[in-house]
């Protein structure tokens, strides 16, 4: 029997999206079989940058070019933009299951199979990037999400509300704009492979409000208040609305935690 952090950490730092993509449907086989346990390994050490190839150039946010759906290029770069998102959320998958020590098996269950659809999602999205004329890498994209995993690496609680249920669950309230603009100009393939994406990110944002609630719980804190202190701590003018309610309330927000939410969008 292999030590399931130590194979996390091996999926975690590999650069090549193709071996990072095959690596992590393995390790799921492993974990399920029964091969890969939690436990054993060397304390988890700090990763600034996990593995990921030389390309897309990384900038800031605002550097990043805007382009129209009206012709294949401009798609490209929305579906680049998307892949980029379910690429870092493999290495968020992992580095949970890597870092947080001494959870339940419930727990990385849940990651390892967030850390597989979120490779399946990669997958989609490069074959549709290949119909369109170019691949993952062909774009600059900026490092938010990775940034976010760097400062809440000491805090399964704190990486469990600022990560999946802010960050990634932002994809719920603006894919399905993104579908209607697509459908707009009869991009049917691109469509149907953001409603499987919004329909599986449901769950993963879910994983995030149960994790949360579990850490709130070991700690002796109300969830509630301590999401809306951590957001007002951390998330200072990056909350942003308008919010999907009925995907959020299936996802294991509150109708409390939406009102604090749209109060701090205001």
């Amino acid at each position: 029997m292999s030590d399931l952090h130590a194979a996390a950490l091996d999926c975690l730092l590999l650069d090549d999206p193709v071996a990072k993509v095959a690596a992590t449907r393995r390790c799921a086989a492993l974990f399920h079989a029964g091969a890969l346990r939690a436990g054993h390994a060397a304390p988890p050490r700090p990763i600034a940058d996990p593995g990921r190839p030389s390309r897309p150039l990384l900038v800031p946010p605002r550097q990043l070019a805007q382009r129209g759906l009206g012709s294949a290029d401009g798609r490209a770069a929305l579906v680049h933009a998307v892949a980029h998102i379910e690429f870092n959320a493999i290495n968020l998958a992992w580095d949970a299951v890597y870092r947080f020590r001494d959870m339940p098996e419930a727990f990385y269950a849940d990651w390892i199979g967030v850390a597989v659809d979120e490779a399946r999602h990669f997958s989609l999205l490069g074959e549709r990037l290949a119909g369109l004329g170019h691949r993952y890498g062909d774009f600059a994209a900026h490092n938010g999400l990775w940034e976010a995993a760097v400062a809440t690496a000491g805090s399964c609680l704190e990486r469990m509300a600022l990560v999946p249920r802010v960050l990634e669950a932002r994809g719920l309230d603006v894919t399905p704009g993104m579908i209607e603009r697509l459908r707009a100009v009869g991009d049917a393939a691109t469509v149907a492979i953001l409603e499987v994406i919004l329909h599986e990110e449901v769950a993963h944002v879910a994983a995030g409000s149960r994790w949360f609630a579990w850490c709130c719980a070991a700690a002796g804190v109300e969830p509630g208040a301590t999401f809306d202190a951590l957001l007002r701590r951390h998330m200072p003018g990056r909350v942003k609305g308008p919010f999907n309610t009925d995907a959020r309330l299936r996802a294991g927000f509150s109708v409390e935690e939406l009102t604090r939410l749209g109060e701090l969008a205001a």
